[in-house]
C-alpha cells in the first residue's frame, strides 16, 4: 500500500534556497504542501510574498494558499541578506515573471492555525526562515500543538555560525522567536549549518537544469548557479548548494541525516554570542550543574551528519520529474 503524502506547511523568507525548497516540496509526490507562510528575512516581507508566488507558479503548484506574515522580528529591526540573495531576494535573475495571483486575505498566523487544525492528520511544519511567525503562532494559538507532528527547522549551528562566528542567520535574526520555538512541546529537528553547507549539486547537474525548457526546472538551475558552493574560475559553471531544501529532504527521507537528541538553548544576551544555538554534547554533567544544579532544556534532534549524494539525488529526481 502506498503511503499517504505527508501534510506540510513551509514558513519561508524566499530567498534563493527557500525557492529550491519550494520547488522540491511542490514536486515530490510524498509531500502534500498545504500552505506557505512568509516572513521578513532574506528580503522584506512583501518581496518574500512576491517571490513565493512566482516560484509556486513556475513549479506548477496550483492554488496553494500563501500568506503575508511578520515584517520584522519580535524585538529587533529587520536585517536582510540581500548581499547573498540579490536585491530582489531571488538572485536578480533576468526575466522572472511577476506572479498572476495574490496572497490570501488573512495573515500568516491565521492561515497557519487554520490549516493545522483543519488537517485530518498531524502536520509537519518546515520553517526555513527566521522563526517570528512560528513564535507568534505558538504564543497566540497554543491549541495547534495537538495537530503538529514535528517541526523541522533550518536554523542554528553546532560548530560555526554565518551571521556571527557562532550564530546562524535565521536564529540570529530573531533569537527570541527561536527560543519560543524550543518550548513548542512537539518533536523538533534542527537542520543547521553543520549539514546545510554540505549538500551540493555538482556543476554538471546545474548545467543540465539551466538548459531545461521546463520553467521550474530551469529556474532551479539558475538559482543554484547564483549561489555557488565553491569558487568557480570562469564564474559561470559552479556547483550549487541546496541550502534550505535539505531540510525538506529530511522530512521526506529522515534516514538521510544522522541526528542526536541533545539539549539546545538560544543565547539571548547582548553581545557576541547573541543568537547562538548552544548545543550540549557533553557525555556527563559538568561543574556548573554539580555546583549550581541542572536546568531543564528542550531536547532537539540535532542533525550532525548527512548523506550528501542521497539528498542530491532525491532533490534532483523530484525537481526534474515534473
Amino acid at each position: 500500500m502506498t503511503a499517504k503524502p505527508i501534510p506540510v506547511i513551509i514558513d519561508c523568507d524566499t530567498g534563493v534556497d527557500d525557492a529550491l525548497a519550494l520547488l522540491f516540496a511542490v514536486r515530490h509526490p510524498g509531500l502534500d504542501l498545504r500552505a506557505v507562510t512568509c516572513v521578513a528575512g532574506n528580503t522584506d516581507v512583501d518581496g518574500v510574498v512576491r517571490n513565493t508566488l512566482t516560484v509556486l507558479e513556475l513549479a506548477g503548484a496550483g492554488d496553494i494558499p500563501v500568506a503575508r506574515g511578520a515584517a520584522r522580528p519580535l524585538i529587533e529591526p529587520a536585517r536582510s541578506a540581500r548581499h547573498v540573495h540579490g536585491e530582489d531576494g531571488m538572485g536578480d535573475i533576468p526575466g522572472l515573471p511577476a506572479p498572476s495571483r495574490e496572497s490570501v486575505d488573512v495573515d500568516a498566523v491565521t492561515l497557519l492555525r487554520r490549516e493545522i487544525l483543519a488537517s485530518p492528520t498531524p502536520v509537519t511544519l518546515i520553517p526555513t526562515a527566521p522563526l517570528t511567525n512560528i513564535a507568534l503562532l505558538l504564543r497566540t494559538h497554543p491549541e495547534v500543538v495537538r495537530n503538529i507532528e514535528r517541526i523541522v527547522f533550518m536554523g542554528g549551528a553546532v560548530a560555526c555560525g554565518n551571521a556571527t562566528p557562532v550564530a546562524e542567520f535565521n536564529v540570529w535574526h530573531d533569537p527570541e522567536a527561536a527560543a519560543i520555538l524550543l518550548t513548542a512541546g512537539v518533536p523538533i529537528t534542527m537542520y543547521g549549518l553543520d549539514v546545510f553547507t554540505r549538500v551540493v549539486v555538482p556543476a554538471a547537474d546545474v548545467r543540465r537544469l539551466r538548459a531545461s525548457e521546463e520553467p521550474g526546472t530551469r529556474l532551479a538551475g539558475e538559482l543554484l548557479a547564483h549561489r555557488p558552493a565553491s569558487p568557480d574560475p570562469d564564474g559561470d559553471d559552479p556547483d550549487g548548494g541546496l541550502g534550505d531544501a535539505g531540510a525538506v529532504c529530511a522530512v521526506v527521507d529522515p534516514a538521510g541525516i544522522w541526528t542526536r537528541n541533545l539539549p539546545v538553548e538560544v543565547s539571548l544576551a547582548p553581545g557576541p554570542t547573541r543568537g547562538q544555538t548552544v548545543v550540549d554534547r557533553r557525555p556527563r554533567p559538568g561543574e556548573s550543574e554539580i555546583h549550581e544544579g541542572g536546568r531543564e532544556l528542550q531536547l532537539v534532534d540535532v542533525a550532525l551528519d548527512v548523506d550528501v549524494e542521497r539528498y542530491v539525488k532525491l532533490w534532483l529526481s523530484a525537481v526534474e520529474g515534473a
